[in-house]
């Protein structure tokens, strides 16, 4: 806790406030998606963000504007904390014109490569090349950068997850990579996917370090995230298990079958925002006001999005055969 309240402390109000304001702007996103998504409002699927959101945030947090990304099937937290905006987030996902992709992605397809978001993927582990990738070009054209990759559990027993993980090895790749441990590949246990408790141990074959945090305190992702990034731009690549929880299912389709709701609910008293919460209160780094005044800003702000979306231009038929490649 000693480390928790000087990390705090460090930080200054400001980027406690922009971390804060990213992990309550993605839950009220995630919320508003699931809303949109129950009632038939939304083409195609999603996968739902809500209770991991420390782990973005914090390993963004310490991220500079010249980093690199790749997200994943569920990467509306990824992009909220890479500084994607929320207005043009909701367009996409209402297939609307002004949206990241002209409202041709979707939930699952979001990229912003100006901002360095290389972009969301649908496929399991699929952004852990396109990283290792931007790895080797950062590496051959000595760009001060590092390039962030997120992934699931379920990836770790991805033949690409070990290949390009080798790779990275081998050539010094300045390359974090971050697997969101949330328990389940779709309804797969990850008790019965490994046959080791500590996932991080999958460094060592690699001759790279491997660490554990807690995914739902922001602070120690945040601390473990600072030392990866310095750690990959002077050595090499880094391996970390965010361990956490998605309080949805997989998909919208998913009828949580595969777990209890006693499970859910033990997760959900580790809920990462009202930790971050308590830390900025207790410390007195915000009053109850202040932070009051930003959850409902907050919230505020994605329902201007929402009306952003509504109101914006559908896509024109003439933008049907553009940006697609054969």
């Amino acid at each position: 806790m000693a480390q928790t309240t000087t990390l705090a402390k460090s930080l200054g109000k400001e980027k406690l406030q922009d971390m804060y304001m990213k992990m309550l702007h993605t839950r009220n996103f995630e919320e508003k998606v699931a809303y949109f998504f129950s009632r038939g409002m939304v083409h195609g699927t999603t996968h739902l963000y809500a209770g991991e959101e420390a782990t973005a945030t914090g390993i963004m947090g310490p991220m500079k504007d010249e980093d690199l990304m790749t997200s994943t099937h569920r990467g509306h937290g990824h992009l909220i904390s890479k500084g994607a905006e929320l207005n043009r987030m909701m367009a996409e996902l209402l297939g609307k014109e002004p949206g990241y992709c002209k409202g041709k992605g979707g939930s699952m397809h979001i990229a912003d490569v100006e901002r360095g978001n290389l972009g969301a993927n649908g496929i399991v582990g699929g952004g852990i090349p396109i990283a290792t990738g931007a790895g080797i070009t950062t590496r051959m054209k000595g760009i001060d950068r590092v390039v962030v990759s997120f992934f699931g559990d379920g990836a770790l027993n991805e033949g690409v997850f070990h290949e390009s993980l080798n790779l990275a090895s081998i050539w010094d790749l300045p390359v974090v990579f971050v697997c969101e441990n949330n328990q389940y590949a779709m309804s797969f246990s990850r008790k019965k996917a490994f046959n080791i408790e500590d996932l991080s141990k999958r460094a060592e074959a690699y001759g790279i370090p491997g660490v554990n945090v807690d995914g739902n305190d922001i602070f120690e992702v945040y601390k473990t995230a600072e030392w990866a990034r310095q750690h990959a731009r002077e050595t090499g690549p880094v391996l970390i298990i965010s361990n956490t929880y998605r309080y949805k299912g997989h998909s919208k389709s998913d009828a949580n079958r595969y777990r209890t709701k006693e499970e859910i609910e033990d997760w959900k008293k580790l809920d990462p925002i009202p930790r971050m919460r308590k830390v900025l209160e207790d410390e007195k780094l915000f009053t109850k006001k202040e932070l009051d005044g930003m959850e409902t800003q907050a919230a505020d702000n994605i329902e201007q999005a929402v009306k952003f979306a509504e109101d914006a231009e559908e896509p024109s038929l003439d933008l049907l055969t553009t940006d697609v490649y054969a």
